[in-house]
């Protein structure tokens, strides 16, 4: 009967103090609640002591968390509309405001921070372009607005170390999509004009130059050509004075009978001349 006793008290005074012990690792807070009231917290990673049965430990973890949202969309400075996808980076902070917000729900930490993230996004949004905002710097969007975004997760006992846009769509019911389409196809319409302008310029350049070489060529040929018609004739008038200067009787003769062939070659003409007329000597007498 005294053994079973003091196994009794043995095994309460093992719950006793294993209920009053808790450890809170190297990537953990902790706080103790007293009958639901918090007493103790951001406790440190180690090992711990609590009242049994009285107070409560309640663990979070202090790593890095990713929080992500379903797309939100946006309206720009040219109230456009646009699709944006982003996710958060933050952590635990402060336990005892987490667990006053929250509850210790990590999801309803998660639901209640996503609209001080949207809407302070939305300010730096709604002041941008569709072109900056898509062609820009985005971590410039994040940056003007963390500290505001800071100041509204700490309420949550929570800290956003960066928040990344991992998307930017144009919504498929937006007429957005048809405006975008339509500036691209007259960007390249006016491209394609601005290509085609600039090959009819050189083609006409290339002609010009073209005509302006052939008619150099066409001007040098012909000039040759007066040339060598000019030397053939003088050379042709040379041998024909030299011809005539050895014989000039046979010469007379050769250009008599040339008048003669040139006078009567369609075999129609009819000359009328005196009988003793100087053309016909050669007709009469070959001397």
């Amino acid at each position: 009967m005294k053994t079973s006793l003091i196994a009794a008290v043995a095994v309460a005074v093992l719950l006793a103090l294993m209920g009053s012990i808790f450890v809170v690792r190297e990537d953990q807070t902790a706080l103790v609640l007293n009958l639901g009231r918090v007493v103790r917290a951001d406790i440190k990673p180690g090992l711990h002591f609590k009242i049994p049965l009285v107070e409560t430990a309640r663990v979070f973890d202090r790593r890095f968390q990713v929080l992500e949202t379903p797309a939100e969309r946006y309206l720009t400075s040219e109230r456009k509309d646009v699709s944006i996808d982003f996710f958060a980076v933050g952590f635990i902070s402060d336990a005892r405001a987490f667990f006053r917000a929250t509850g210790g729900d990590e999801k309803l930490a998660s639901a209640r921070l996503a609209p001080i993230i949207t809407d302070s996004l939305r300010n730096e949004i709604n002041a941008r372009t569709l072109t900056q905002l898509v062609s820009g710097d985005r971590n410039e969007v994040i940056a003007q607005q963390l500290k505001s975004i800071n100041d509204g997760a700490a309420t949550l006992g929570m800290f956003i170390t960066d928040i990344r846009l991992k998307q930017i769509d144009l919504p498929t019911d937006s007429q957005v999509i048809t405006d975008v389409y339509n500036r691209m196809s007259a960007q390249r319409k006016q491209v394609a004009s601005r290509l085609r302008a600039e090959g009819e310029e050189q083609a006409r350049t290339i002609r010009a130059q073209a005509d302006r070489e052939q008619t150099v060529l066409l001007a040098e040929a012909e000039r040759d050509a007066q040339k060598l018609r000019g030397e053939g004739d003088a050379e042709a008038a040379r041998i024909y004075a030299e011809a005539a200067n050895r014989d000039p009787s046979f010469y007379a003769f050769q250009r008599s009978l040339e008048a003669y062939r040139n006078s009567f070659s369609d075999g129609n003409s009819v000359i009328v001349l005196e009988r003793d007329d100087p053309f016909l000597q050669y007709l009469r007498s070959d001397r």
